[in-house]
């Protein structure tokens, strides 16, 4: 792995349920981890959904290996990059050698 190329910094959040004062439940995100990535395979795409059209953009980011990325799954986790955000739609092990991971993501809508 090239540690030149990660060279954007990443926030992974994972969704967690809290209970406020008066014991309701609430699914809210935190601050999970943060390391460096390298954002690779940039593409974009439209597509029509009633009537309107879609803005499709998708993204991989390589991470380092350790406990805390092994962890990430493709449900529950997300990633900040600036003020985008990217949900997870697939975690690549990269050959199961623990080097790194590569997270498929796409851009969420607001």
């Amino acid at each position: 792995m090239n540690i030149a190329g990660l060279n954007v910094r990443i926030m992974i959040q994972k969704n967690e349920t809290v209970t406020d004062r008066i014991g309701n439940h609430k699914s809210v995100w935190t601050d999970y981890f943060s390391c460096w990535a390298t954002a690779s395979d940039q593409s974009g795409d439209e597509s029509e959904e009633a009537s309107q059209t879609k803005e499709i953009d998708r993204m991989d980011l390589t991470v380092r290996y350790c406990s805390e990325t092994a962890a990430v799954t493709a449900k529950g986790y997300r990633i900040l990059l600036g003020d985008r955000i990217y949900n997870i739609t697939h975690v690549d092990d990269m050959g199961f050698r623990k080097n790194s991971l590569k997270f498929k993501a796409e851009l969420e809508e607001r």
